[in-house]
Parts: structure tokens; sequence; C-alpha cells
């Protein structure tokens, strides 16, 4: 009689019976072939060569035991979605975290989905329905296109909460999205397109396509006389650096505002001959430009922001030539004009911008700042963006990050589902000579699961493995302004303060 009562009051205490990782292959899902489910040793995983992954063995050594699910997801008869799910073998936190991905995607990311289960999530990634990170699979395929912009994410997260429950016999109790770059976009519109879909997003550089990168070449690349050799850079950097490092009140390498930050590169234009330290007239045109917002030329309608001052040392991605970005020219060719042989020295900034804003060209675009669904079952979205980011301006991020705000009744309103944060001297999504590395997952749990909006960030930089300063991120508009005493190195020496105009 005792014993039938404790098993009574076990049963109903204990979840579910969890399917073996095997078994999920009998699985049955909609839309949804199961192609593989393995039970993978601690230390046993590496990842195939040409598929996102670091294609050895040691570079995942660390890893725990988990099962590895692999599937194939047919939503509309032209999609061919890969996902894959990871789930531990032991010591699962109960949660589910879905990664991002970059560029065009075309592969699962493997190095993402490795940092998740590390922290004892569930996790999934995709490679958005295609293979190979060019944009030729979007010609002429519009719903691939779809399931590069949205569909693969939301499909991915459905599928895998699902493969979830069966293998652990419990739905996750939160779920939380992680990316940057095409990552960060994939997590906006999430936001906006299914919003309960997650808990907590993290969204990093949000990569929305607008014409930058022609913007950049049409400065840098269209005519021969004003291409910026990389010799160059550091010179324009240096410059830059002299004439703002200091408008924080520190000066310490690093750009806090670069929007309050007043250069004229014609300081630097050569009184004689070029000798490589000096930068001719049309140079210095150039990058006046590349400051400057895209501007309509007929009507001088402001476009899309251009790059802040402090991204020099970056140029190389959108300006090296001899053409634009591959990630950007696909997207013109195969997208917008959907013509492989298209020419960008073409581009019409008066009318071609227009088109490039069509609701089918722009169907990956994450722009939408009404968030009212995600913030009503208590969303939280952070942000974040690298101030010397080469590739994506931050200042599209704080232009959206506004229109959120403004959309949504103002700061006091907004404040406990939405943050960015800002890195000074961060490059795309890490890199560069500021702190760029933070504990963004840790800060997203506190906000979610404790009610603990972030007020500050601790990053770090490091040299050689060794870190060398520590600052403290801010929530935007608040900026990390120095106490006025001890180490510029070390985060405790800086407050959190919102700087006047």
């Amino acid at each position: 009689m005792y014993f039938r009562f404790l098993v009574s009051i076990l049963t109903a205490v204990a979840p579910a019976l969890a399917a073996s990782c095997e078994g999920l292959t009998a699985l049955t899902l909609p839309d949804t072939t199961i192609t593989s489910a393995q039970s993978v040793g601690a230390g046993q995983f590496s990842a195939p060569a040409g598929r996102g992954g670091i294609p050895n063995a040691s570079a995942y050594k660390d890893l725990p035991s988990f099962c590895r699910v692999l599937a194939t997801l047919k939503p509309t008869s032209d999609s061919d979605i890969k996902i894959e799910v990871w789930m531990p073998g032991a010591d699962w936190n109960g949660k589910f975290q879905a990664v991002g991905n970059g560029g065009w995607a075309g592969v699962i990311s493997y190095r993402e989905l490795g940092e998740a289960l590390r922290g004892g999530y569930a996790t999934a990634s995709t490679d958005t329905g295609h293979v190979g990170g060019r944009g030729e699979f979007a010609f002429g395929h519009p719903e691939k296109l779809a399931d590069f912009g949205y569909r693969s994410e939301h499909e991915m997260t459905v599928k895998g909460k699902a493969i979830v429950s069966a293998f652990y016999g419990n739905a996750p109790k939160l779920s939380y999205w992680n990316g940057c770059s095409t990552g960060g976009r994939q997590g906006l519109k999430e936001a906006q397109k299914f919003p309960n879909d997650f808990d907590g997003i993290i969204a990093g550089a949000p990569a929305n396509r607008t014409a930058l990168a022609l913007w950049i070449a049409f400065a840098m690349l269209k005519d021969p006389g004003t291409y910026i050799p990389k010799e160059k850079y550091w010179l324009v950097h240096r410059a830059v650096l002299d004439a703002c490092d200091a408008t924080d009140g520190l000066k310490d390498g690093l750009i806090e505002e670069p929007t309050r930050c007043h250069f004229d590169p014609k300081v630097l234009l050569c009184k004689g001959a070029d000798d490589g330290s000096c930068l001719t007239a049309p140079q210095v045109e150039a990058v006046r430009k590349i400051y400057s917002p895209a501007t309509n030329p007929r009507t001088g309608q402001q476009l899309f922001p251009s790059l802040p001052m402090g991204t020099e040392l970056g140029w190389a991605v959108l300006g090296a030539g001899p053409d634009p970005s591959s990630v950007m020219l696909d997207h013109y060719k195969y997208v917008v004009f959907k013509d492989p042989n298209w020419d960008w020295r073409t581009f019409n900034f008066d009318t071609d911008n227009d088109r490039a804003d069509l609701p089918e060209n722009t169907v990956m675009n994450a722009t939408d700042p009404n968030l009212k669904t995600f913030f009503g079952h208590n969303g939280k979205l952070l942000l974040y963006h690298g101030l010397s980011d080469p590739n994506i301006s931050a200042l599209s991020t704080i232009q959206y990050y506004n229109r959120v705000v403004d959309t949504m009744g103002g700061p006091a309103k907004t404040s406990n589902n939405i943050r960015l944060f800002l890195e000074p001297g961060m490059g795309h999504c890490g890199g560069g000579e500021g702190p760029n590395a933070f504990n963004k997952v840790g800060a997203m749990e506190q906000w979610v699961e404790q009610g603990k909006a972030p007020e500050r960030i601790i990053a770090s930089h490091s040299t050689n493995g060794a870190v060398d300063r520590t600052r403290p991120l801010c929530p935007y508009p608040q900026i990390a302004q120095y106490k006025g005493s001890g180490s510029i190195d070390d985060a405790k020496n800086f407050a959190c303060k919102e700087v006047s105009k």
C-alpha cells in the first residue's frame, strides 16, 4: 500500500518518460523528416567539413555528451531546410536556446551550438534552407528566399522545441534566441513576426539589407581616383582619434559617441605629391562621403545611415574592391534586380533605392518597430552593436532602437523590454581595439529569470589571451564615464551616465 502511494507521488512530480536519443527517428512532426538521431559521447563530436563548423574534434573536446538530431523541414514544395538539435545527455538546464547565422547562412552554426550546449541548453541551428554562403539560391526561388528571410528560423524553433519535449518528456521552461549579424536580424524578425517563440532575444549588429555597400563603393571604387589603399586606413583612423577621442572626457583610444565627433578629413590633404602619408583631394571627398548619410541625389532625402567615425580600420570589408562586398552584391543581383549580370555601377540612388525597398525585395529585413505582442508577454530584447563595425552601421541599430522606443510609448514604458548596448572600439560582432567580450546570455538570463534589467554589462579586451582592459557597457543613451581616479583599464572606475547633448 505504501509502495503504491510512493509511486503515485513520484509519478506526479517527475517528468514524463523521455524517449531514447536513437528512438527520436520515429518521431512524427508536420513537414519534417528526422534523418538522424545519435548519442554523442563527451568530447567525441567533430563537425563535418564545409558545413559551418571547425572540422576537427579538438575544437569540441570539452563538449559534454549530447543527443544530436538532424532533420529536414519542407514547409513548401521548394523548401529544403536542414536543422540540428543538440540536447545535453545530463544536467539539462530546462531551457532552449536557438542560435543564429551569419551572411547568407547556408551552414549549421556548430560553434554557437557548442557554446549553448556547454551552458546546459538544449539548442538548435538551421542552414536557412540552402547550402553555401552566396545568394544565387534566391534567384527565381521566392519560397527559398522566404525560408532564408524568416520561415526557417520559426520552423526550426517550433520543431526544435517539439524534439526537445519528446526527448526529455518536458517542454523547455524558457526559450532564448542568440545571434549576431544575420543572426541579429533573425532575432528581430522573430520578435516582430513570431513574437511568442522566445522569452528573450539577443540581437547583435542586425544585418538589415540597405545599399550601404553600394554607397561605400560609389565613394571609393567607382572612380579610380577616389580609391583609398589599405595602407591609409591607419592614417585616417589616427586623425579621427586625435580629433574625437577626448570628447567623452577621457583620452583612451576609444570613441564613445561618434555622432559628437567633428572631424574634417581635409586636415590630411596632401600639400604636394601623394607620398602615402596624406590624402589626395578625391580621397578626401571619398572619406567625407563615407561618413555622410546616404541621400537621394534629386530630393536630398536621407535614405539610411552610413558608417560612423571610428570604423576606418575595417574599411576593407566594403571598400577593398574592385567590387562591393559579395554579400550585398548578391542581394542586388539575385533579389533586387534578378539579373546575375547586373552591373553595380549602374545603381541609381534616386530610383533604384525605391526598387530595393519593395516588399518582395525586403522579405528578410526586420525593421518593424511595433513590438506590442512581444512586449505584451514580457519578452526581453537585448540589442548590441560595436561602434567600430565596418560591415553594418551601428547608427542603423540606434535608429531602429529609437523607433521602437517612440512607437511603444517612450523610454519609461519600454526600458524593461528593450535595451541597447553599444561597444566603443568593437568591430563586427566582436574583435577590435575596444572591450569586445561580454556575457550576453548571463545578462539575458538575469533579466528574464530574475527581473534584473541590465544596468551595465562588463566587457573585456584581451591581448594574447590575457585581459588587459575591462569597461562597463551601458544601456543607450548612457555611456561609460571615467570617475576621475584609478586605472582607465578597470571597469570599476567608470560609471554609466547619460551625457547632455
